[in-house]
């Protein structure tokens, strides 16, 4: 039986089903993986009979692999988030209750095929960038128990670092989506504040929280976010984005030397340096700024009147209940009882100040990059500790939703001991799509892996994002120059970029019965041929997802391998609608095939 990837890539999954991997075998998987990980990843773990319950609604919704974005991906829910039927505690067991409907960004995944976990353990209330603030336990590193997970969406990052899930959702008002992925050598995916909707989802400080994504890989991570978002009327904060293009050549902001605090961590200072020179190798210009509006920006979270948000979250809570609030998170919140408007208004106007401040810096370079934390604890020392340690995770992180940034953490190394290290870009808001591309490639050069699998990285190919929000897609059939449905492409603004032949292990045959007529494109592992001729076309983002929502059975989108290894979004097709259909591989393609003329030979 084919097995379930050891770390839960899209594309390894993808393939796994395509190599006869079972929904039922999946979540067999999973339940043996979430009993046999850290018991303290999970507070309310999917049992068997729930996930064979999502299985069977699949499969009676949309029986084929790959016919929905996320068709079969498990994925792991952070506690303050709702899943219907699942209890909702935020990790505090005396605030619990059970929600009947899904939060807005589940309801999102579950409609794109999406099958849940689980609820997974955080710092209580979203409060902590460290994972220890849990009555449920603190999960921990995947590479070292003594140390912390990182937090507040701890359990989360654990659940993809130790191959629970392919995706777990996170939430971050200072950092929560992104310390854990650098704890844990993942993916973190912070979207721009307001892309995605907080709907049924407990808040921290409601007006800059962040439904985060964690994933092995940037495109990963992408396609999920890309999933959840978009405007929510019943958000308050929701709003209709656009798209903010970066330059081909970015100009990446490093914060000069004495800012650049690493609180005596000097194997995490060299890493942040060799991720840095990575980065210049990669093409990108390395300005160096002056990190104080940021940095300032950053310490208003925890040391302004944004504590009194957090507090408004659960004040008729923690009023009637004090005892039940775990003990740091409680002495942070009612810290913000002796707080006044006037404090309040002075901290929006101090905000704003460093706002404005870091507007005219941004001006000398398009994005930053940054440490994603400066240092890691082992958990004695956090508990020992727990304030003034936990600060420290938050100096390169705090600031970005307050600024409405986007941000994307990606592994970078690991040190002589283990342990393992990331950066993050930050970038302006709605810049999301534009920093994907920098960010796999940073990942990639880092050559680091993804969660315990140290080789996967070997196996993740660039995202199909350009520099400027548009995605690329490899067309093999009636979408080619010239054949009956190339005007689809046009009608979404597309532009061939360029032909190209797949892999040697494909093999193409001819549909029956579709009108006009349309191959298939199906990938065997054990097959070597001609390679298939292919047009690269890309389009703006927008202009992808109406052409992609249109593709009509057996027909559906997936990742192509291509001659030169590289991996493109492309056209597939269901096994099964290969029982009718002519093979004609060996025409090395479809134009050749509608032409009636062979290769030469």
């Amino acid at each position: 039986m084919t097995d379930l990837p050891k770390i839960i890539d899209l594309a390894s999954l993808a393939d796994a089903y395509a190599a006869g991997l079972t929904l039922d075998a999946m979540v067999d998987a999973v339940s043996r993986r979430i009993a046999a990980g850290d018991p303290a990843a999970f507070i309310a773990p999917a049992s068997r009979q729930q996930l064979t319950l999502q299985a069977r609604a699949l499969e009676a919704r949309s029986p084929a692999p790959g016919s929905l974005p996320l068709w079969g991906v498990p994925v792991a829910i952070k506690d303050n988030i709702d899943v219907a039927g699942f209890p909702t505690t935020a990790a505090c067991p005396d605030f619990a209750y059970t929600p009947d409907t899904d939060a807005h960004v589940v309801a999102r995944l579950r409609q794109a095929g999406a099958i849940i976990v689980g609820k997974t353990n955080l710092d209580q209330f979203a409060t902590g960038l460290n994972g220890t603030r849990s009555p449920y336990g603190a999960p921990r590193c995947v590479f070292d128990a003594d140390y912390v997970s990182g937090g507040s969406s701890s359990g989360s990052a654990v659940a993809v670092a130790s191959g629970i899930a392919a995706l777990a959702l996170g939430t971050d008002t200072a950092g929560s989506g992104r310390v854990p992925a650098a704890f844990n050598n993942i993916v973190g995916i912070k979207p721009s504040t307001g892309r995605v909707s907080t709907t049924g989802v407990v808040p921290a400080c409601r007006s800059i929280d962040v439904v985060t994504v964690f994933a092995a890989t940037v495109a990963d991570g992408i396609a999920a976010r890309r999933v959840m978002e978009g405007f929510d009327a019943a958000d308050a904060f929701s709003r209709r984005f656009g798209s903010t293009p970066l330059p081909t050549r970015l100009r990446l902001g490093v914060p000069e030397a004495e800012e650049l605090e690493f609180f005596g961590n000097d194997a995490y200072a060299a890493l942040f340096g060799a991720a840095v020179e990575r980065a210049r190798g990669l093409g990108a210009e390395i300005v160096p700024i002056d990190y104080t509006p940021f940095r300032k920006a950053a310490a208003l979270l925890y040391e302004g009147p944004w504590v009194a948000e957090r507090l408004a979250a659960i004040k008729p809570f923690i009023d009637a209940q004090p005892d039940s609030v775990e003990p740091t998170v409680r002495a942070i919140m009612e810290g913000a009882r002796g707080m006044s408007a006037v404090d309040a208004f002075e901290g929006v106007y101090a905000l704003a100040a460093y706002r404005r401040q870091a507007e005219e810096a941004m001006a000398d370079f398009d994005a930053l990059l940054l440490p994603t934390s400066p240092d890691i604890q082992t958990v004695a020392a956090m508990l020992a500790d727990p304030l003034a340690l936990n600060a420290r995770f938050g100096r390169f992180t705090n600031f970005a939703n307050f600024f409405g940034a986007a941000a994307i953490a990606v592994p970078a190394g690991f040190t002589e001991s283990g342990l393992p290290f990331g950066v993050q870009l930050v970038g302006p808001a709605d810049s999301d799509d534009a920093l994907a591309a920098f960010a796999t490639r940073l990942h990639e050069a880092a050559a680091c892996g993804a969660g315990l699998d140290r080789s996967l990285i070997a196996r993740i190919a660039p995202a199909a994002l350009s520099h400027s929000g548009w995605l690329e897609i490899a067309v093999v059939g009636a979408h080619l120059t010239g054949m009956p449905l190339n005007g689809e492409l046009a009608a979404q603004g597309a532009r061939l970029l360029r032909t190209a032949r797949t892999a040697p292990h494909y093999r193409l045959h001819a549909l029956s019965g579709t009108v006009p007529p349309k191959p298939g494109l199906v990938r065997d592992s054990g097959f070597a041929g001609p390679g298939l001729e292919v047009e690269v076309w890309t389009m703006p983002a927008g202009g992808f997802g109406r052409f992609v929502a249109g593709i009509p059975q057996p027909l559906g989108v997936g990742k192509v391998e291509l001659d030169d290894g590289s991996m493109v979004t492309g056209f597939i097709c269901e096994p099964a609608a290969l029982a009718n259909a002519q093979e004609i591989t060996h025409y090395g393609g479809w134009r050749n095939y509608i032409a009636g003329r062979a290769p030469a030979a």
